[in-house]
């Protein structure tokens, strides 16, 4: 049983379970007249990097020869006790004294062995002992050796090349450097610049009319575009523009494509640039750009600013085991600063979007610098609908393509979730070589995004699938028989994404508060797969891990946070649990006693126990269409939910009927390549369940919950 979801959204829906240069191509005569013009580049620039390449080349070259030659002629370095071999055996032609260096020529070759090599040789290089030879002067007057003495260098040539080197090959790479920030428009002193972009209302075609839902937000936003249009209207009453404006909201609801719409529709400049823009290795450049970009908006008064991702830069100061980042705090204080400080900024409205409210300082919310809170939800299903039908205006799709059901079995599912469902469906359609992007497409593409990808690779043997089969019939036939559960859609054993089958619910329409009951009846269906496990196997496995684990989890929260247990009504004994990283809640326990906390645990298990027993009542009611059930699966691997309801409600005549009709064997489903699909699995299942708002609100408030079973 899969209940599954995706992060930070919560279902409705319940898952029970070249570019290569040209200029190689280039003729002669075009490249001439290319090369001039390309971006970042010059003659002049071009002749200084040819003349640091040179000097580093000779220089390079001079500390070679330096450093192996050392200044003599060339020839094969010997020991000195070679070279009085050589010459008392009158082989020695020449001899150079250059200092303690001596080379010359032999009159005959000789050979020498290096590292077992035998080398041979006509030249030579040695070197005067330290404590000198008195007797080699003689022994070359008697050997007849022309002897030619040259003055030794008193220059340091290998000194002064080895220490300018290092210093040249510096000034080199930071000479590069400063070349590449200057063909990127940065240089040297431009790095505190800010890095805001201004938005040309001609290159920006968003608008307002692109958003879906969004109403309240889009009209507060449009409100703001009139006074800047307008002040005289609003100042007439004693009315102040906002100084700031903060949309909020789960990830991809549309507040940065808000955003875009406000700089479409607006007539005021419109600077965009991100919280992470602001901060860099260097110490006070996060500071300086915020100041920079204030400076630049009032040049151009009245202008709006967009900030996203406020909360790189908005944390709370001081928090944190380690203490603050500074730089990072002085980049706050700047920007604290610039909305609300000594000197007002007249005219200019900072719009900010975060997802993380929650870790933002106090300071940076308060009325003065962000008096407006916008929040931009997950969308309703009507909202759904209008955006499915915005993204889907340049694809073609079939006539029996439904957006109202497709609104309605994507519940949890922000802007960004429907876009990308209909960019996958019509890969898919791609894939299978549609004319039209067909239903079916979107059905598998919505599978594909809640659960993940068809797993190929290990196969199930008849045991683990008769188990699998049972364990998802069971999570179905409880959804299928109580009053409160939302209604079966699917039921399949297919393994997708880290599920090894699936039982999913589609409620009838968006919830936003839960009657106990409803829990309770939801508690029944997540034991349903241990129920059956238990009934038919008499045995537990590790596949209902994920289920136990969510029941732990919703029946602990019934207790401390809704007062729905019988010893704890209308009391709420858990607390909000801040973020470890913000510094709270590191030294901080339970408020009750040991005795509270004893009896809160007792209740937890009698909640559980209920839910267990309430699960095998309903299987052993049903055990016809359970059995039934259970050899469907086995049999097609995929069970729509109509399907189970007959089987639940039918009587022998409709299940004789299913048999014969939609219980015939089938194929098993054909995969892109035509080729039959098999089990091939051996991951343990997993169980992902939603569980209701903490508050009690709204199911889209409350962060879900994806577990995985061992």
């Amino acid at each position: 049983m899969l209940h599954r979801c995706r992060p930070r959204i919560q279902r409705h829906l319940l898952i029970t379970t070249s570019s290569f240069s040209d200029v190689a191509n280039r003729t002669p005569e075009n490249k001439e007249t290319d090369e001039p013009g390309m971006t970042g580049q010059t003659p002049g620039g071009n002749r200084w990097r040819l003349i640091v390449w040179v000097v580093a080349a000779t220089l390079f070259a001079l500390w070679a020869y330096t450093y192996w030659g050392g200044g003599a002629a060339g020839g094969n370095r010997i020991s000195y006790s070679e070279f009085r071999q050589q010459l008392q055996n009158g082989n020695v032609e020449r001899v150079v004294v250059e200092g303690n260096s001596v080379s010359g020529d032999l009159k005959s070759t000789a050979s020498k062995t290096e590292q077992g090599n035998t080398v041979q040789y006509d030249q030579f290089v040695t070197y005067l002992p330290s404590f000198g030879d008195e007797e080699l002067m003689s022994l070359l007057e008697s050997k007849s050796v022309e002897v030619v003495t040259e003055p030794e260098s008193s220059f340091p040539w290998s000194l002064v090349i080895m220490g300018l080197l290092p210093v040249l090959l510096l000034f080199g790479v930071g000479y590069i450097f400063l070349r590449r920030m200057q063909a990127q428009g940065q240089g040297l002193f431009s790095v505190r610049k800010s890095k805001a972009k201004l938005f040309d209302k001609g290159e920006e075609d968003t608008t307002f009319d692109d958003v879906a839902g969004a109403d309240s937000a889009k009209e507060e936003l449009r409100e703001i575009i009139k006074f800047l249009k307008n002040p005289e209207r609003f100042e007439r009453l004693g009315g102040k523009v906002p100084k700031g404006v903060l949309l909020v909201g789960p990830p991809g609801t549309g507040k940065t494509l808000l955003a875009r719409a406000v700089a479409g529709e607006a007539d005021a400049p419109f600077f965009s640039v991100s919280g992470s823009d602001f901060m860099e290795m260097f110490v006070g450049v996060g500071a300086s750009r915020v100041r920079d970009m204030f400076s630049e908006a009032k040049e151009t008064s009245p202008a709006i600013i967009f900030i996203d991702e406020l909360d790189s830069i908005g944390r709370k100061r001081g928090a944190g085991m380690g203490g603050g980042h500074d730089e990072r705090e002085q980049t706050l204080n700047q920007l604290l600063s610039e909305l609300d400080g000594f000197e007002e900024n007249e005219g200019i409205v900072v719009m900010a979007a975060t997802n993380r409210p929650d870790i933002l300082d106090s300071a940076l919310t308060r009325p003065g610098r962000f008096d407006r809170q916008i929040t931009v939800d997950l969308p309703t299903q009507k909202a759904r609908k209008e955006i499915l039908e915005i993204h889907a205006r340049d694809k073609p799709l079939s006539d029996e393509v439904n957006m109202e059901e497709i609104a309605r079995s994507t519940p949890g599912f922000s802007g960004a979730d429907l876009e990308n469902l209909l960019n996958e469906a019509a890969l898919l359609a791609g894939r299978y070589e549609h004319e039209n992007i067909e239903p079916g497409d979107i059905e598998e593409a919505r599978d594909k995004v809640i659960m993940g990808l068809k797993r190929d690779g290990l196969v199930l043997d008849e045991e683990e699938r008769k188990l699998l089969a049972y364990h998802e019939s069971g999570h179905a036939i409880v959804a299928a028989t109580l009053p409160n559960a939302d209604p079966v859609h699917k039921v399949t054993i297919v393994p997708r994404g880290q599920a090894m089958g699936v039982t999913q619910q589609l409620p009838e329409k968006d919830k936003y508060l839960y009657r106990e009951d409803y829990i309770l009846d939801r508690l029944a269906v997540i034991m349903g797969g241990r129920a059956a496990e238990q009934i038919i196997f008499d045995t537990a496995t590790s596949g209902a891990e994920n289920d136990l684990k969510q029941v732990r989890k919703m029946a602990r929260k019934m207790v401390l946070d809704w007062g729905m247990g019988e010893r704890f009504k209308h009391i709420a004994l858990g607390e909000d649990q801040g973020s470890v990283f913000l510094g709270e809640e590191l030294a901080k326990g339970r408020d009750y006693s040991d005795e509270t906390a004893r009896e809160v645990d007792e209740e937890i298990q009698r909640i559980t126990a209920n839910a267990y027993q309430r699960a095998v009542d309903t299987l052993s009611e049903h055990r016809d269409a359970f059995d039934r059930l259970a050899e469907l699966l086995i049999e097609r691997e995929e069970v729509p939910g109509d399907e189970v309801l007959r089987l639940v409600n039918g009587d022998a005549e409709s299940l004789d009927d299913l048999s014969t009709t939609n219980g015939a064997p089938q194929d098993a489903p054909e995969s892109a390549d035509g080729e039959t699909e098999t089990h091939e699995d051996g991951a343990a299942e997993t169980d992902v369940v939603e569980e209701p708002a903490a508050d009690g609100t709204s199911e889209s408030d409350e962060e879900s919950t994806s577990e995985k079973s061992s």
